[in-house]
């Protein structure tokens, strides 16, 4: 994490580490076109892009941590140490059988994240326009002068967790998370399609 560790200091994380039944694994094997993709919200940049989120607030455009910026509600250090969300307690609230594959949107973004849950034969579609790019993001991207490619590759662009699910059963989990439609499924390669 460039920027951030002296010589001689050191990171220490924490993992947890889950078990589940091999016959309920969410392993995105019944995924098929024509599935909805279903994004769940973020509420910052959870623990991803920090390296170039910092470039560009701190270096590029000068700021300072007590910083107030249109569209962010709180100054600039808070925003920026938002608690990550943990979607499991809502995730495991959900009936079983209804979502097909699921994926965390971390480092990567949707374009590196997605596709690990998708089968060979199937590409998922996004439309960016169908949810509101929080501000920061917005700040980001223009200020860094980023191309929208790799704003979606390194950044949530507040999607914090997406969800694959037939479209039948789409109503009822959107009901149940508060979650948005953002794309779909299409034949393809494995691929994510930004539309």
């Amino acid at each position: 994490m460039p920027g951030m560790y002296q010589r001689g200091e050191y990171d220490l994380a924490g993992t947890i580490v889950g078990v589940v039944d091999r016959k309920k694994i969410i392993d995105g094997s019944k995924i098929r076109p024509g599935d909805v993709v279903i994004g769940l919200p973020a509420n910052g940049l959870h623990t991803n892009g920090y390296s170039l989120a910092r470039k560009i607030l701190f270096e590029t455009m000068g700021l300072k941590l007590n910083a107030k910026l249109p569209g962010l509600s709180k100054p600039l250090g808070e925003e920026l140490l938002r608690v990550h969300l943990n979607y499991q307690p809502l995730l495991a609230s959900l009936p079983e059988g209804l979502i097909k594959g699921m994926a965390h949107i971390t480092g990567g973004g949707l374009i590196d994240n997605l596709p690990r849950v998708l089968p060979a034969h199937c590409n998922a579609v996004i439309d960016t326009k169908s949810w509101k790019i929080p501000a920061l993001f917005q700040i980001l991207q223009q200020n860094g002068k980023v191309e929208r490619d790799e704003m979606y590759q390194v950044f949530n662009m507040g999607v914090g967790m997406a969800l694959v699910v037939a479209a039948k059963d789409a109503p009822a989990i959107l009901r149940l998370t508060k979650g948005t439609p953002i794309g779909f499924i299409e034949k393809g390669g494995k691929k994510v399609r930004l539309a």
